[in-house]
């Protein structure tokens, strides 16, 4: 098929852990998809399974698969593909989770609104509940600073036409993202320390203080699986405890300081809720100890952050005469 020369080089990463039978839904409707100039990357995140063999016996040439050898977080996982399609030369960078599934022309209203303005560096479609077809899960992102959150537009809506327009918005989910090439080389790549959450509004608000757009675009769609079975225990534990510390370093690094006391305050106030709803969320009444881990991890962070900043003595042997002079 000749390309035309309007369609940029499109690489949509997607990472795997453990998923196969979603991650082999999500590239059969990526088959079905209409956009002529794309690759695919997918990242087996150091599954445990047998994940890889099965994703290259079923879609071999389909896609480029890279192998970790070990679960090395969301970010540093889209990071191995990102690096690897910037290698050889694309456009833009689409993030997707393995978890969602795609309308055939997601990517060509989605390209068609960046394309011809240089200064979008991160733009999003409209995500849809999978066992909800025409419910919202995410219509663009809002970050409240005062109270250290960041709410989603649209969530839980039905779709009624009210979220149809392009817009700017303060960030995008890493469910469904694209990244332009020339935001990833001005800006830099997804923060690795994050490891799973927080690292998508992280690099809407690096690209906003760098003069890069960040727009929503309705046309572009694709359906999320929210809490299919076996979702509620996958995002409990661990997940749960990055999701913790990502916020807090999250406010740190954007919030002024007078912001943090406010954040701080509302976020004080809300813990009992906070405790409340990921329990009842995820059935898991173990979640207020691995929020208080994430609080724990995040102090730990600083503190070995404080001492590779600290001026490190010179060896005894550079430092002059020692004792009084003679």
């Amino acid at each position: 098929m000749t390309v035309p020369e309007a369609w940029p080089k499109v690489a949509i990463v997607i990472v795997n852990w453990n998923n196969f039978r979603d991650t082999a839904e999500c590239l059969e409707s990526l088959e079905r998809a209409t956009y002529p100039n794309r690759e695919v990357l997918v990242v087996d995140n150091g599954s445990e399974r047998e994940d890889a063999a099965l994703l290259r016996e079923r879609f071999g040439g389909a896609i480029r698969l890279i192998e970790n050898a070990s679960n090395e977080g969301f970010a540093a996982g889209c990071n191995k593909g990102i690096r690897d399609a910037l290698e050889r030369d694309a456009d833009y960078l689409v993030l997707l989770n393995n978890d969602t599934v795609v309308a055939p022309d997601f990517l060509e209203e989605l390209v068609a609104a960046v394309r011809d303005d240089e200064l979008v560096g991160v733009a999003g479609g409209k995500i849809y509940c999978e066992e909800i077809s025409d419910m919202i899960w995410f219509a663009g992102g809002a970050i409240d600073y005062w109270r250290g959150s960041t709410p989603i537009r649209g969530s839980g809506e039905t779709d009624g036409g009210q979220y149809d327009e392009v817009v700017d918005v303060d960030w995008i989910c890493g469910c469904f993202m694209l990244l332009s090439r020339q935001l990833l080389l001005d800006v830099g790549l997804l923060d690795e320390r994050f490891f799973f959450g927080w690292e998508d509004a992280d690099i809407s608000l690096r690209a906003k203080k760098k003069g890069f757009r960040v727009i929503f675009v309705p046309g572009a769609k694709i359906w999320h699986k929210t809490l299919p079975p076996g979702k509620q225990k996958r995002l409990s534990g661990p997940p749960v405890y990055y999701a913790m510390r990502g916020q807090l370093m999250f406010m740190e690094r954007h919030l002024t300081k007078l912001q943090l006391l406010s954040a701080g305050a509302y976020f004080v106030a809300g813990f009992p809720r906070l405790l409340r709803d990921y329990s009842r969320i995820l059935g898991e009444w173990s979640v207020p100890l691995y929020l208080l881990w994430g609080m724990g991890g995040y102090v730990g962070m600083r503190l070995k952050d404080k001492v590779k900043r600290r001026p490190q003595r010179p060896p005894l042997e550079n430092r002059g005469p020692v004792g009084p002079p003679t």
